[in-house]
């Protein structure tokens, strides 16, 4: 007899978690469990230890993170405890119980001096507490974890939780002008591409462990993400130019933060689509 493989999501209220929850009638083959930090905190080892003692996990998907930029830049210590200790905490069970482990990162890790897309193996230096708190996770589980798939990722947007797309569409509806940085340059990523890319990786059987960067293809400014959003919504609304000096954060953003997806392409053979086509498909998912 044959048993479904079990996928533990946790963090499964966030962005990147309700896109898994989308996915689930698309992989009927395997039992997903989602859980939200109420229900099983990943700063909670005993927490994590009982759960697995009780549920035969194959995979967990670590979607659970501290993802308030500005606000880690005072909360230092909440970022640490989920995006370091909680990270920590996830490898270390995963090994116990030799689970395969897919953990997310960012951009972040980056201070964003570079002229080129950043590779995996670039050298990491984050501006800020919140890029900080996450790059301290990837190294825990890296020391804790050989066998871990670390996904960064950059300016992730969906349909669900809070977002820079959501944002605009709302301010699109309320407003007759906004400003929007165009000194900052990234690659947006659609969760749920990254969601549909990690499937395709457990669904293939195709674990290999290590870094990779996954966005979606191009690149942009904030600016130009915005005008596209204005765009596809036939907005009225707008979109003024601005630079980084005009809209102080409590956080320092990285000037370029563009991930390189070659290693994740040639390792899994997954053709990422281009932003363009990604942010047409979510609006319209919205009925936008």
């Amino acid at each position: 007899m044959s048993f479904k493989k079990t996928i533990l999501v946790t963090g499964a209220d966030g962005q990147l978690g309700m896109e898994f929850r989308d996915l689930e009638k698309s992989f009927p083959y395997f039992n997903f469990i989602f859980v939200s930090r109420s229900e099983l905190s990943i700063t909670d080892r005993d927490a994590l230890q009982k759960f697995l003692d009780a549920n035969r996990i194959d995979v967990f998907i670590n979607c659970a993170a501290y993802t308030a930029v500005d606000k880690a830049e005072t909360e230092v210590e909440a970022a640490i405890q989920v995006n370091a200790i909680g990270a920590a905490n996830v490898a270390e069970i995963c090994r116990t119980y030799d689970c395969k482990l897919f953990h997310i990162s960012t951009d972040y890790v980056f201070d964003g001096k570079a002229t080129e897309p950043y590779r995996e193996i670039d050298p990491v230096n984050p501006v800020n507490k919140y890029g900080f708190s996450k790059l301290e996770g990837e190294r825990a589980v890296q020391d804790i974890y050989n066998a871990a798939i670390i996904i960064r990722t950059s300016w992730v947007y969906s349909m669900h939780g809070k977002n820079f797309v959501k944002t605009m569409v709302r301010l699109m509806q309320e407003k007759e002008s906004i400003g929007v940085v165009n000194d900052q340059f990234g690659s947006p990523t659609y969760a749920a591409d990254l969601a549909q890319a990690i499937m395709h990786i457990i669904e293939a059987d195709d674990f290999v462990p290590g870094v990779y960067h996954y966005c979606n293809e191009g690149v942009i400014s904030w600016y130009d993400f915005a005008v596209a959003i204005k765009n596809l919504l036939k907005s009225k609304c707008m979109v003024n130019a601005i630079s980084t000096n005009q809209y102080p954060t409590p956080a320092a953003r990285p000037a370029y933060s563009v991930l390189s997806t070659e290693k994740f392409f040639k390792t899994f053979g997954i053709v990422i689509p281009h932003w363009q086509e990604s942010l047409h498909a979510c609006l319209e998912k919205s009925g936008r």
